[in-house]
């Protein structure tokens, strides 16, 4: 029986569609989630086991789009993919009260009916015309918010799938994600042809580290490693695709040196994708389970002893740190990762060992 033990803080979630009831399989939380107001983050979770997600209303998708109808000057998104009506209706919205809206996305993509429509309106939109994938997921309001995760704006993304999404209140943080867009938008740069720069790598906001970084320039993956290597008691993830050797193996030597290490994994990824680590994870003797959705288990997420949590667009793979346009932040903040491990929590309770 695995027994993940919580420590005693107080959970802050803030209009967030999750459950945060507790499953049968040996998981124990000393928490007792409940509502407070933070004026910098908001941190959301879609509940695919909710049976009122089939009618693809009221998700956390209307967050986002509440959001955009109170932008005044700019709405910048890059997103994989995207084909979600209430976002659609809030950027068009937005166009036509004389917001400034661009967008990047997948080229893949593009001919999705709601992008069609927004270019229609005359929204500019942008495909990256690369081998690797335009795969960032972010949105930046009025120059002084960002939404952020792993979920794609699209009906499955925001109801089927387990995503996360937050939104963080910071004009460093903007600028950060600003001038990553940018280098997409204005000057057609995608992939390793990016600058290496970003204004702001690491941010403070109330008291809060938060380390921001862009694939494939900025070596991701050597962050997390050292995140890694570095923890002390446990570590926790959630994988959508996990291909990385170098993760797994840093993994196992941790496990080795006594830290928990528990993860689950999207079943659908496990059994079509080549190189996945599952196997090798299991062999060598560490607890990881098949998430039991009958989606898709999309969150791409490592929860660091349980006071910092890794997020973002970044799947565990090659090709996220070397071909992919992706972003990836690193939050210190045990309330927000307080959060993230109550979703894991119900993810691993609905897994499959």
């Amino acid at each position: 029986m695995v027994k993940i033990t919580f420590p005693l803080v107080i959970i802050i979630i803030i209009a967030s569609a999750c459950n945060p009831g507790i499953g049968s399989q040996g998981i124990n939380t000393l928490a007792t989630p409940t509502t407070l107001a933070s004026d910098w983050y908001t941190v959301y979770f879609t509940d695919p086991a909710d049976p009122a997600t089939t009618s693809y209303r009221g998700g956390i998708d209307e967050a986002l789009a509440d959001a955009i109808d109170q932008a005044r000057v700019t709405v910048d998104i890059a997103i994989y993919d995207f084909n979600l009506w209430s976002l659609r209706d809030a950027l068009m919205n937005a166009h036509r009260r004389g917001v400034d809206v661009r967008m990047v996305t997948e080229s893949d993509n593009m001919d999705e009916m709601e992008i069609q429509e927004l270019k229609q309106a005359g929204i500019e939109v942008w495909g990256d015309r690369q081998e690797g994938l335009m795969h960032d997921k972010f949105v930046i309001i009025d120059r002084s918010e960002v939404w952020t995760g792993s979920m794609n704006f699209t009906t499955g993304g925001a109801y089927l799938d387990n995503n996360n999404l937050i939104r963080l209140r910071s004009s460093k943080l903007a600028e950060d994600y600003r001038f990553e867009f940018e280098q997409m938008f204005l000057d057609d740069d995608f992939g390793p042809v990016k600058s290496p720069i970003t204004p702001y790598p690491t941010i403070k906001l109330d008291g809060s580290l938060i380390e921001v970084y862009f694939s494939p320039q900025d070596g991701t993956l050597e962050h997390i490693l050292e995140l890694v290597n570095s923890a002390e008691e446990s570590i926790y993830f959630l994988a959508y695709s996990f291909t990385s050797d170098e993760l797994s193996a840093a993994l196992v030597e941790r496990a080795k040196s006594g830290l928990t290490v528990i993860g689950v994994f999207d079943k659908d990824q496990y059994h079509s994708n080549s190189g996945t680590e599952f196997d090798n994870l299991r062999n060598a003797g560490i607890q990881v389970n098949l998430d039991g959705n009958p989606r898709l288990m999309h969150n791409k997420v490592i929860i660091i002893d349980q006071q910092i949590v890794i997020i973002g667009s970044y799947n565990f793979s090659n090709n996220a740190e070397h071909n992919n346009d992706e972003n990836t932040l690193i939050i210190h903040n045990p309330d927000i990762t307080a959060q993230y491990m109550a979703e894991f929590q119900q993810i691993y309770n609905r897994s499959q060992r």
